[in-house]
């Protein structure tokens, strides 16, 4: 399939042929959900804990005598019915995350284009370089490509000199501090932020990479 390429002026400046295998698969919903979870217990830090009975402190006295006083017989006044006390099965540190087939990712990621091409809601643009960093000018762009709340897309490159990666700074600079439009590498795009903004721009060597990334 074949769909308009435009500038950042929303002016028509050629045309790209999109891979129905990425583009043009089966919308497999099912399988949003599934990947969004598995992306989200990724990020979860995990870092959650709370004190048992032996990491709390004090209560090494016994409180009262065992017998005689009337009362129910204590040990120590950290167990857990007392207040101050340690807690019983709370959480501890733990990893969440879990293992995701990479065909799964992959056709998720796949379905999540095809849904934003069907929609009408994907853009191809020649070249997202910005000319200078200004969160304006960026506005400006999204407003002529009728993209205000959208991800933009684009890939990175090497450096020659330390083969560190080199983002296309402009852009991201740019776009940091709206609340409705966030910049992505080719590289690290996945489904949640897809399905996030309701626009994806891509810039043609982003598709071109893409294509060659999710080719089935």
């Amino acid at each position: 399939m074949k769909v308009t390429v435009v500038d950042l002026n929303n002016k028509p400046v050629g045309e790209i042929e999109l891979d129905p295998s990425v583009f043009e698969t089966e919308v497999r919903e099912h399988l949003f959900w599934e990947v969004v979870n598995w992306q989200r217990a990724k990020r979860r830090a995990g870092t959650h804990k709370v004190k048992g009975r032996s990491e709390v402190r004090g209560g090494g006295k016994k409180p009262w005598r065992q017998k005689g006083t009337g009362r129910a017989r204590q040990g120590s006044t950290r167990s857990p019915n007392w207040p101050g006390g340690g807690v019983v099965h709370g959480p501890t540190p733990r990893d969440y995350s879990y293992n995701m087939p990479k065909k799964k990712r992959k056709a998720a990621l796949r379905s999540a284009l095809s849904m934003k091409l069907r929609d009408g809601r994907l853009r191809v643009v020649e070249s997202l370089v910005l000319p200078e960093i200004k969160t304006k000018s960026a506005i400006k762009t999204l407003q002529l490509l009728e993209a205000p709340k959208a991800l933009l897309v684009d890939i990175t490159t090497r450096n020659e000199g330390d083969q560190s990666v080199v983002h296309n700074e402009n852009l991201r600079l740019s776009v940091r501090n709206l609340e409705h439009a966030k910049y992505l590498a080719a590289d690290g795009l996945n489904v949640e932020d897809i399905l996030r903004y309701e626009v994806l721009v891509l810039s043609r060597s982003a598709v071109e990479k893409l294509q060659e990334t999710l080719r089935s």
